[in-house]
């Protein structure tokens, strides 16, 4: 009432409250005072008023943001189901810090992956399956047939002609680990047809290194134990027995000389033929000086059907000449 009191006198100038004139140098020094302790009054009151408002603003604007974080992590499935009461009447309860942060952030559960994850897993799985197919693509295709890489193979040995001669058959059997007299050199020209002993065209070696797949030397000498199985096999041992007269002879000759015929015998039936040494013993002494086809390609047959002893050979048979004196020669060397 002394406030209202003292501003309506303020605002009423002279006519306030029926004062007299003559006092009213000293009432108006009354109401500046008054008005300065007022004044002041009002102001520390406000300072107070809006310090309080402020705090009260701060705690609520932590609980909205606590709250907003709430229900994003409620929509993300990460929170337990809020209480029936709480969730019906949304009210903010006075609590302390440490309350509301365990009411808000219950004990975590597992997280479900999100579909950003979902595509970096999906990703990571893809860019590792690229990466498997892209080196076993690599390797297939270092282990693929190349043409163009077989040529550039024949020509470290060709030099500049197109032919393999004796050198470069040489280089060639050092190379893939193969003594030229070795069995399996002979495969090997079978395989590529070559027509003539100690020498590989260009059209021969790639019609067979294309046969065998074949198209650098680490390839071939892993091959050769395929190249040496066909001669366990019979009937591709009579083949290359047959080929092995026609490669080994001069191509203006319808015989094989006797010291070739020998060594090509040797190469073939040397280990698979008991008699072998005695029939060898036998050809050295004798007067041939050349052995035709008939007689090579029987020499085998004689092998594969006639006895160590002999006691089966027929001398009627029709088995050639060089055969037949082989036999007697055989025979008188064991009477003897």
């Amino acid at each position: 009432m002394e406030v209202e009191a003292a501003l309506g006198c303020s605002g009423q100038g002279r006519g306030c409250g029926g004062v007299a004139p003559a006092g009213r140098g000293r009432e108006r020094a009354s109401e500046r005072g008054t008005r300065v302790r007022i004044s002041k009054g009002l102001s520390g009151a406000g300072g107070s008023v809006r310090k309080a408002d402020f705090q009260l603003n701060s705690h609520l604007s932590t609980l909205a943001n606590i709250h907003k974080i709430y229900h994003t992590l409620n929509k993300l499935n990460l929170t337990e189901d809020i209480g029936q009461d709480d969730h019906q009447t949304g009210s903010l309860r006075s609590c302390s810090s440490s309350d509301c942060f365990n009411k808000v952030m219950p004990p975590r559960k597992k997280r479900r992956p999100a579909s950003g994850d979902d595509l970096s897993a999906k990703k990571s799985r893809h860019d590792s399956m690229y990466r498997k197919y892209d080196s076993t693509r690599i390797k297939t295709e270092e282990e693929a047939f190349s043409s163009k890489r077989c040529l550039e193979w024949f020509y470290e040995y060709a030099g500049t002609d197109d032919v393999v001669g004796p050198e470069g058959m040489e280089k060639f059997c050092e190379d893939i680990g193969v003594e030229p007299e070795n069995v399996v050199m002979l495969v090997l020209a079978w395989k590529l047809d070559a027509q003539n002993m100690g020498y590989f065209t260009l059209q021969e070696w790639l019609k067979g290194m294309t046969s065998l797949q074949c198209d650098t030397t680490e390839k071939l000498r892993n091959t050769l134990d395929y190249l040496r199985s066909f001669l366990n096999d019979s009937t591709n041992f009579k083949l290359i027995y047959r080929y092995a007269f026609d490669f080994a002879r001069e191509k203006d000759q319808r015989s094989l000389d006797i010291n070739t015929a020998k060594c090509m015998l040797g190469l073939l039936l040397g280990k698979i033929w008991p008699l072998f040494p005695v029939f060898h013993q036998f050809l050295e002494q004798s007067k041939y000086k050349v052995i035709n086809k008939d007689q090579w390609c029987n020499v085998l047959e004689f092998s594969r059907t006639i006895n160590l002893d002999l006691s089966n050979y027929d001398e009627d048979g029709a088995w050639p000449v060089l055969l037949d004196e082989f036999v007697e020669w055989y025979k008188d060397k064991q009477m003897s």
